[in-house]
């Protein structure tokens, strides 16, 4: 996969350090060796300064060879001219052999000087480089970058996805994780960029990078997290991180019909609701035709709701709870309420009252006028009048009484009659026909 320019560029984070020279010299007590090791040391600085870095890697071998404990400013340049020699050159075998001493230096350094900390990070990307495309050296690279982790908690953001790089190589070269490690390190990796971006930093390239890496492996999918993750969520219920990993990849996959997504749902909903848990919590155990479940969890949202759009969607949806449960007149009341509450709720909600007021035929017969008794459907075409439901008006207009049932009962078009009932509502008559 071409990783992006993330993985490019750092010259400044690896060169970080480099010096000329610094205190604690060790020069030969041997006035003979002293006096070659002071002319080579000034050579190869000289052929560092300017960029003659092939040249530059005979004196500095003399030097590592012969004197190895001069000053550790051997380790430091010396990284920067093996690695420059190895750009200097094309022929392959010989490239490696500099790429392989930059790594040496580093080898030998840490067994000189106790500052791992300090320059861990460099040489394991100056591996991730060399090595990335190498299934059994790329290993070297990725244990740095974890012993980098080890020293210092974390490493450099602009390094994140190098190292997911690597995994990702090691996984698809030598197989070398599971799918659970994958994602364990996924989540470290994205921990680390969440608190460079909360310090400022841009990291909208790496998380980009890393999120290609992880739909390159084809380890998740909604089987995988239902099958695979949430066995594990099941057995240990108390899991917050897992559940967090369920739940992100649930909704980043779009798994929402899972199991193992409404289990995580709960849990997150239960430890830190927001309006978004509960209000999605909530639509699941509503498909599930779950009322009792849905009730107080959407109660619980409605005072979680930051507006007044959030709350109108909580009372439709209450409304259509209770209208599913028979309390028509609560559903009602829900649905009024979400429509005052946002105007875009009004067509839905008057919708919902003239689909009950539909229903109620049965409820509301009294078996003693049939003006009486169809004015329910006078009732419902208003409200469908109002939620601009042309294919409702005419349904309900189909079960208007006649004229002759008017004429029978001495009533007359444009009179008014009350619906009575649960209903109440007073209505202009109209007829079918």
């Amino acid at each position: 996969m071409k990783i992006k320019s993330t993985l490019l560029g750092l010259a400044a984070v690896l060169m970080a350090g480099m010096v000329q020279a610094q205190d604690g010299w060790n020069w030969p007590s041997d006035s003979e060796q002293e006096a070659k090791a002071r002319e080579l040391n000034a050579a190869y600085t000289d052929y560092m300064k300017s960029e003659q870095y092939v040249e530059a890697t005979k004196p500095l071998n003399w030097l590592l060879v012969n004197v190895p404990e001069l000053n550790e400013s051997l380790y430091i340049n010396g990284t920067k001219i093996y690695d420059g020699a190895a750009d200097a050159i094309s022929d392959e075998a010989k490239k490696r052999v500099y790429q392989d001493s930059v790594i040496a230096l580093y080898q030998k350094r840490g067994e000189l000087y106790d500052n791992e900390a300090k320059w861990i990070e460099n040489k394991a990307y100056y591996g991730y480089q060399y090595y990335k495309s190498d299934k059994d050296k790329l290993k070297g690279a990725i244990a740095d970058f974890e012993k980098a982790m080890e020293l210092n908690g974390t490493i450099n953001y602009q390094l994140t996805a190098a190292y997911f790089d690597l995994v990702y190589r090691n996984y698809a070269y030598n197989k070398a994780y599971t799918p659970e490690q994958i994602l364990e390190i996924h989540d470290k990796v994205q921990a680390m960029l969440a608190q460079a971006e909360a310090e400022g930093k841009d990291v909208s390239s790496q998380k980009g990078t890393l999120e290609q890496l992880l739909v390159a492996m084809e380890l998740i999918d909604c089987d995988f997290i239902e099958n695979t993750m949430g066995p594990k969520l099941a057995a240990d219920p108390t899991n917050e991180k897992l559940a967090d990993q369920i739940f992100n990849y649930s909704v980043q996959y779009k798994c929402f019909s899972s199991d193992a997504f409404l289990k995580a749902l709960e849990i997150k909903d239960n430890n830190n609701p927001t309006f978004a848990t509960s209000q999605v919590r909530a639509m699941r155990y509503l498909q599930e035709k779950d009322y009792d479940k849905a009730e107080p969890v959407l109660n619980k949202a409605m005072t979680l709701a930051e507006n007044d759009a959030q709350k109108a969607e909580v009372k439709f949806e209450l409304a259509k709870i209770y209208g599913a449960k028979g309390q028509k007149s609560a559903a009602r009341a829900a649905a009024k309420e979400a429509a005052g509450l946002d105007e875009s709720k009004s067509q839905d909600a008057w919708k919902l009252i003239g689909d009950l007021y539909m229903g109620s035929a049965n409820d509301c017969k009294g078996g003693v006028s049939r003006a009486k008794d169809y004015s329910i459907y006078i009732a419902a075409y208003n409200a469908y009048q109002r939620a601009g439901d042309n294919n409702g008006m005419a349904q309900a207009r189909q079960r208007f009484p006649s004229k002759e049932e008017l004429f029978t009962e001495s009533l007359q078009v444009g009179g008014t009659i009350n619906t009575g009932c649960w209903i109440g509502e007073t209505v202009t008559l109209a007829t079918r026909d």
